[in-house]
C-alpha cells in the first residue's frame, strides 16, 4: 500500500471513529458509506482497520447485522455499569434538564433533533433520561431506521399532570420552538 492510499485509509479510520462516536448508536454500513461518499468494501475495511486499533483500548468496534458502534471494552464494564449507577442515582444536570424540557416542549423528535437544537451531542443524556424512566423512544411514523423521543407516563406521574399541555406556557412555547424549526429548515419541520 502507498503512503498516499495509508494516509487515506488513516483518515478514513478517523472519520469512522468520530461519527460512531457522535452517534452514540449503532449506523448501518450503508448509512456510514453514503454519508461519507465511500464505497461500502472500502468502508468495511476501514472499519476492519478500526477495530484492530481500538483492540487493547478502553474501546471496541461492535458490529450486529451490518451496523457498527463504538462499545465499552469487557474488562472495562464493571467500571463503566459503577460510573452510571452512581451518575443515574444523582439529581438531574443542567444538560438533562435542558434535554428534558427540549423533548418535553418540542417532542417527540430524533436525537439528530435535540442534538441541533441544543448544539451538542445529547446521545448519554437522553439515554439517562430513558433509564431514568422520564423519556422513551418510539418507532418513527415515516423512517424506521430513526426513534423519536417523548415524555413518559412516569414523567407526568412525575409532575403530577394528566396531559403535558398542563404545563406552564406549554402551548406558547411549543409555538415558539415550532417557528423556531421552520425558520431554521426553511419550513421543513
Amino acid at each position: 500500500m502507498t503512503w498516499k492510499k495509508r494516509n487515506s485509509m488513516a483518515d478514513l479510520e478517523q472519520k469512522l471513529e468520530a461519527l460512531l462516536f457522535v452517534a452514540g448508536e449503532p449506523l448501518a454500513l450503508d448509512k456510514i458509506a453514503k454519508f461519507l461518499k465511500e464505497e461500502g468494501p472500502r468502508v468495511r475495511f476501514a472499519l476492519t482497520q478500526l477495530e484492530k486499533e481500538l483492540a487493547g483500548r478502553g474501546l471496541r468496534l461492535a458490529e450486529k447485522d451490518g451496523e457498527y458502534a463504538l462499545v465499552t471494552a469487557p474488562a472495562l464494564g464493571k467500571l463503566v455499569q459503577s460510573f452510571v449507577k452512581e451518575e443515574i442515582s444523582r439529581e438531574l444536570s443542567r444538560a438533562a434538564l435542558e434535554t428534558l424540557a427540549v423533548i418535553v416542549y418540542k417532542g417527540p423528535l430524533a436525537r439528530s433533533e435535540i442534538d441541533y437544537i441544543r448544539g451538542v451531542n445529547s446521545a448519554w443524556t437522553v439515554r439517562n433520561l430513558m433509564v431514568r424512566g422520564l423519556a422513551e423512544r418510539v418507532a418513527h411514523p415515516k423512517d424506521s431506521r430513526i426513534w423519536l423521543y417523548r415524555p413518559s407516563f412516569d414523567f407526568l406521574k412525575f409532575m403530577g399532570l394528566e396531559k403535558l399541555e398542563k404545563l406552564p406556557q406549554y402551548s406558547e412555547f411549543r409555538k415558539e420552538i415550532m417557528e423556531f424549526m421552520k425558520e431554521d429548515h426553511g419550513g421543513d419541520v
